[in-house]
C-alpha cells in the first residue's frame, strides 16, 4: 500500500552478538504483515561494549522496544528504567518495551514456554522435573513457580549452579524446590506430572540423547523441550513412543514472539502465521 512521503513505520529490533540468520525476524515481520501493521523488526549486531550506546540510540530513534540475546540479557538491566515482576525475579531481560517514555524490561522466555505448556496442562499444583539450571531453565522455572507449580525438581550436573536456582525459587516464590545432582541416566519420579528439558542437548542434533531412563517416562506425563531445532528432538520422540504428551520448543519460541508483539503494539497477533513463518525460516 502506498504511504505518504513522511510515513515512518514504528520500529522494534533485536540486539544480539552475532545477528546473522535470526529466524525471529521472519516470525515477527509475518505478524506485522498479517495484521497490516506499519511496523518493522530490525536485527542488529551489538558488541557488549556498545550496548549502552545502542540502548540510547534506540530511544533517540523512537524505537518502541527491542529483544536481546546473550550476552546482553543481564548487562542491559542497569540501562533500563524498570523491570516487570518475572524479569526482576529471573534477573534477566530479553524484551524491552517503551512505556510512557520509560524502558521497561520483560522476560518473555519463560512466559512463552508457559503459554505453550498451558495448551496441554495447567502447572498449578503439579510436581515438575526440570533438566538444567542455565538461563532458559531459570526463566522457565520462575514462570512455572509463579503459575502455581507445587514443586520443582532441578536436575543439573553442576550442584553449585543448580543450588543457586533452587535457593532463588525457595526465597522468591511459593514453590517448593529440590536439587538432584545429575549423574548418569535420571529416573523421573512417578509423582512428576511434567518433565522439561531446559538444556541445549539436542539443539541442531536430532540424534543427541538426553540422559534419562526412558522407562520412567510414563503414559499421561507431559514432556517438553525448549530446543527448537529440530522441533522433534530425540528426547521428545522417546517420550512420544512411551505414550507421553509432548510439547516442542517451537511453541515456546512462537509464544515468546506473540507476547513481545503484544507488548509493543497492543495487538494480539495470529499465532498460526507466526509459526509458519518460523518453520519456513528454520527450514
Amino acid at each position: 500500500m502506498p504511504q505518504p512521503a513522511d510515513f515512518c513505520p514504528s520500529l522494534v529490533g533485536s540486539m544480539s552478538q552475532g545477528a546473522a540468520g535470526n529466524p525471529t525476524v521472519a516470525m515477527v515481520e509475518a505478524a506485522f504483515r498479517q495484521d497490516a501493521l506499519p511496523w518493522r523488526y530490525i536485527n542488529m549486531e551489538v558488541r557488549p561494549e556498545d550496548l549502552a550506546a545502542a540502548v540510547q540510540g534506540a530511544k533517540a530513534l523512537g524505537f518502541r522496544g527491542f529483544n536481546l540475546s546473550m550476552p546482553h540479557k543481564v548487562t542491559v538491566i542497569p540501562l533500563l528504567d524498570g523491570l516487570a515482576e518475572s524479569a526482576a525475579v529471573i534477573g534477566a531481560v530479553n524484551c524491552v518495551v517503551a512505556r510512557d517514555g520509560r524502558w521497561i524490561g520483560e522476560n518473555t522466555d519463560g512466559q512463552g514456554f508457559l503459554a505453550s505448556l498451558k495448551e496441554v496442562i495447567d502447572p498449578r499444583g503439579r510436581e515438575i522435573v526440570l533438566f538444567g539450571a542455565g538461563g532458559a531453565a531459570r526463566a522457565v522455572a520462575v514462570e512455572l513457580a509463579l503459575a502455581g507449580a507445587k514443586k520443582i525438581i532441578i536436575v543439573n550436573r553442576s550442584p553449585t549452579r543448580g543450588a543457586e536456582l533452587v535457593t532463588m525459587l525457595r526465597e522468591r516464590t511459593a514453590a517448593a524446590a529440590e536439587l538432584v545432582e545429575w549423574r548418569g541416566d535420571y529416573a523421573v519420579p512417578e509423582s512428576a506430572a511434567v518433565v522439561v528439558n531446559c538444556t541445549s542437548i539436542g539443539l541442531y542434533d536430532a540424534a543427541a540423547r538426553l540422559p534419562v531412563v526412558a522407562e520412567s517416562l510414563r503414559p499421561g506425563m507431559v514432556v517438553a523441550d525448549v530446543v527448537f531445532s529440530p522441533a522433534q528432538t530425540h528426547f521428545l520422540k522417546t517420550a512420544a513412543a512411551r505414550g507421553c504428551t509432548v510439547v516442542d520448543g517451537l511453541g515456546m519460541l512462537v509464544n515468546q514472539g506473540v507476547i513481545g508483539v503484544r507488548h509493543w503494539t497492543g495487538v494480539s497477533p495470529d499465532v498460526g502465521s507466526m509459526r509458519r513463518a518460523l518453520e519456513q525460516a528454520l527450514a
